[in-house]
């Protein structure tokens, strides 16, 4: 499908547009004229707002031929407007594009029209005008549209009017430009989608004063007695006037009128329609902050090929418990009332504890050295309690206020002593906005050389470090109000300057003390390729943050958009791709050259992907990932769509069990409130936990969990602000009901003896609110019965829900299993198991 655009217009209606002639036009058209968007703008208007010369075309009209001029031409006309009082006059970036484009598509239909039935058609329209109303009166319309809308060389007064009225253009008399001008002004006039823009073409004098009408009228009568055109073989006129008729009041519809039907005879333009309504989404679209989708997981990935990771054997047993590393170790110097600052201070007591409780692996948030830059902004919009954030990286070494490299290696020696591994995150789809790259290697980075938004301003505080180098964020960061996408980098030495692009998810407002890296160059992918094998021999478990984000398909969306799929991060649809140029240049899944990788140079390793959207089976399935963010187990326990999340189980079983057992399953994560927030301390908790730790996958469990911490830990934050102390009974009551069972993992953590089981009510119905599985290792047996809802139940459960089972010749087959089966329990009447 590279060569393909998938389509669906606001009527639901798909279109598969293909893309192998789109760039260059159909072979019978010669002399195509240069692809601009243009339309008409009066000399008053111009006078008015002092429009740039450079973006209008030697016609006199406005050229929107990228998006950039486009925001100029807007920023100029809001400069003169208020805003504040009338913030419904503001103009709109994406309607003047699709105005600009809609009038060029028509321009250029006319020019089809010469070319396939009457290469001098406006010339005889002339002469058929002037039979009708006289060549006095003809020239007096004429003359006045070009004294009202003027060409460019006639406004800068570098030629008269009256030269130019009388010469020609490359070899056409400009009285049959003029005319079809004026044709492409009434029809503008008409346009009622038009109306809020009227100012800039408004043609109430031209009426007034000639007769710009009866030429109009007399120009449709003489396309009556030529050749029709178009799919539905109308007057030319009529044609041109038809997305206007079909859909009044929308440019949006229009533009989509125009793709169905014109598309077929458009060329080049197809791909610059489709860009326009990118445009229009990004500025239409409502953006806050995204969650994953509540959905059950479905699988369709039949052209998508099968290649899991090998487990390592203590892989399937690991259980993971998260700390934000500073605030950790406030906690930790308050609990021993001694200062504990560096890894290597951590109390043996404090691994002693976590190695009985049953923990495997320690998650330690925020070890890199953080980029400088990101607490100085938090600081200097009113946070003046923060550190720079985790996830806002200046290079990966491990922090001098931690004890550097040597104080890691003193504590993973130590919890290695202990049976846990260490795991770090790895954050590659960005670096800090002040880092050792931004500073080395800045074509690493997704940029433009100009400011996307003509309203941007970069004249606050410098945050580099390095004086051969200046950054600067966006102004209006500091009163919050905008959410620029960019930063500005100088190099004061050469006066290079370039707009380098925040990182972003498309879901969230731009994370603004990042700086979003270009995997689009080879060279990029191999050094963060080469940094993620570094922090393999550092760490036996890497947990990769956002790694959805670079997943080929969802990185093309966000950044390179697909003509006609754009709008989610603002002005990105100006550098849309299609799907052929953009695989040429991005060949290779990125996590699959990271996976086949670290196999190879670092073998023993466990590389956790954070992963929404739907991709968590892809992830594990294609990309190899060893284990995947599974959201839905919080999200839907938590709001107890029981149901979805059973049909989550059962459709993962029936496709392929293995992705169940590479689900990191969660209660809470830095990103969301903490566990005792959403699911309170007493049995619906307990209920949850201890479906975590006995579900095939990993178990992990968050900071503050245990201990029933209330204080959700932000990534800048250096301490924990709330003076909380663990709840005693919460721990306790952990030691009696869940420890144990993490102990016993090796039973639940895989899936070729797991079975989901259907929970009858005695009247025969399902009761979805029940989750009843069972599983075992050798000789020892689980099984686990927990109702996610509060009000009563009763009923059995006998036959298991269908588990795919793969055959050796690469196909598969679906099996059930009864209780006793699935127990592996004596088949005849002389045993009885205790329950």
């Amino acid at each position: 499908m590279n060569n393909t655009i998938i389509y669906k217009n606001d009527r639901s209606m798909l279109f598969i547009i293909s893309l192998k002639n789109v760039e260059k036009d159909p072979p019978r058209f010669k002399n195509i004229p240069k692809i601009t968007m243009e339309f008409h703008v009066s000399k008053k208007v111009r006078d008015k707002y002092d429009f740039d010369e450079n973006i209008f075309e030697i016609t006199g009209n406005v050229i929107l031929a990228r998006f950039h001029e486009a925001r100029m031409f807007a920023h100029k006309m809001n400069q003169k407007r208020d805003l504040i009082k009338h913030p419904e006059t503001s103009v709109s970036t994406g309607q003047l594009n699709a105005m600009g484009l809609i009038d060029e598509i028509l321009h250029y239909v006319i020019f089809l029209y010469r070319q396939d039935e009457n290469p001098t058609v406006m010339n005889q329209g002339v002469k058929y005008i002037e039979e009708k109303i006289g060549q006095k009166k003809l020239d007096k319309a004429l003359y006045q549209f070009a004294q009202e809308f003027p060409p460019l060389k006639v406004y800068k007064k570098e030629i008269s009017l009256d030269d130019y009225f009388t010469g020609k253009t490359e070899g056409v008399e400009n009285r049959q430009i003029i005319l079809e001008e004026m044709l492409m002004l009434w029809i503008a006039n008409k346009n009622k989608a038009f109306f809020p823009y009227l100012e800039l073409f408004d043609d109430t004098t031209l009426n007034r004063s000639t007769d710009y009408s009866h030429i109009i009228n007399h120009l449709h009568d003489f396309f009556d007695k030529q050749k029709p055109f178009g799919p539905d073989n109308q007057n030319l006129i009529d044609m041109l006037r038809s997305p206007a008729i079909a859909v009044p009041h929308s440019l949006q519809g229009q533009i989509d009128y125009i793709i169905e039907r014109w598309g077929f005879m458009l060329g080049k333009f197809l791909v610059r329609l489709l860009s326009s309504l990118d445009l229009i989404r990004e500025e239409e679209k409502m953006r806050g902050f995204g969650s994953p989708l509540l959905i059950p997981y479905n699988y369709t990935y039949e052209n998508e090929y099968e290649r899991f990771s090998k487990d390592k054997e203590w892989m399937p047993k690991l259980v993971l418990i998260a700390k934000h590393t500073l605030v950790w170790l406030d906690q930790l110097s308050n609990k021993y009332q001694k200062p504990i600052t560096r890894l290597d201070q951590i109390p043996d007591e404090e691994l002693d504890i976590l190695s009985h409780w049953g923990f495997s692996g320690l998650w330690l948030i925020g070890l890199w050295e953080r980029s400088s830059a990101s607490r100085l902004i938090k600081h200097h919009c009113g946070n003046s309690n923060a550190v720079a954030s985790a996830y806002s990286v200046y290079d990966y070494v491990v922090a001098g206020q931690l004890g550097g490299h040597e104080a890691l290696v003193n504590l993973r020696d130590r919890c290695w002593r202990r049976g846990i591994r260490l795991a770090s995150d790895m954050v590659p789809n960005h670096t800090g906005i002040y880092s050792k790259w931004a500073i080395e290697h800045p074509d690493w980075f997704i940029q433009t050389s100009y400011p996307p938004f003509p309203s941007y301003s970069f004249t606050g505080h410098n945050y580099s470090e390095d004086q051969r180098v200046g950054i600067f964020i966006e102004d209006h960061y500091y009163n919050r109000t905008d959410a620029s996408v960019v930063f500005k980098r100088i190099d004061f030495h050469t006066g290079d300057t370039r707009y380098i692009y925040h990182g972003n998810d498309g879901t969230h407002m731009p994370w603004n003390d990042t700086a979003q890296l270009n995997f689009l160059n080879p060279e990029v992918r191999e050094a963060v390729i080469r940094t993620i094998i570094h922090v393999a021999q550092l760490f036996p478990i890497i947990r990769f943050d956002a790694a959805m984000t670079l997943a080929k398909k969802h990185y093309q969306r966000l950044w390179f958009p697909v003509p006609g799929s754009g709008g989610d991060i603002p002005s990105r649809a100006e550098f849309g791709m299609t799907g052929e140029d953009f695989n040429n240049a991005f060949p290779n899944e990125f996590w699959r050259e990271v996976v086949d990788r670290v196999a190879k140079e670092v073998p023993d390793t466990l590389l956790l992907a954070e992963a929404f959207w739907l991709m968590e089976g892809y992830f594990v399935r294609t990309l190899g990932m060893h284990r995947v963010y599974n959201s839905a187990f919080m999200n839907m326990l938590k709001m107890e769509d029981n149901q979805k999340y059973r049909l989550t189980i059962k459709n993962t079983m029936e496709f392929d069990p293995e992705i169940l057992k590479r689900f990191v399953n969660f209660m809470n994560n830095p990103d969301e409130d903490t566990a005792v927030a959403q699911f309170g301390k007493d049995d619906k908790y307990f209920g949850v936990c201890i479906m975590m730790v006995t579900m095939p996958g990993l178990p992990m469990f968050g900071h503050g969990q245990v201990e029933g911490f209330t204080e959700k830990y932000g990534m800048e934050y250096s301490k924990a602000y709330w003076n909380e102390y663990p709840d005693d009974h919460l721990v306790k009551r952990h030691e009696r009901e869940i420890f144990p069972l993490l102990k016993k993992r090796y039973i639940f953590a895989d899936v070729n003896n797991f079975h989901l089981y259907d929970f009858y009510t005695p009247e025969g119905w399902v009761n979805e609110n029940i989750f009843a599985y069972s599983n075992r290792q050798g000789l020892e047996r689980g099984l686990v019965i927990y109702n996610n809802k509060f009000e009563s139940a009763k009923g059995w459960i006998r036959i298991s829900a269908a588990s795919a089972v793969k055959t050796p010749e690469g196909g598969k087959y679906l099996s059930q299993k009864n209780l006793g089966e699935g127990l592996a329990l004596h088949n005849d009447g002389n045993f009885y198991c205790i329950f």
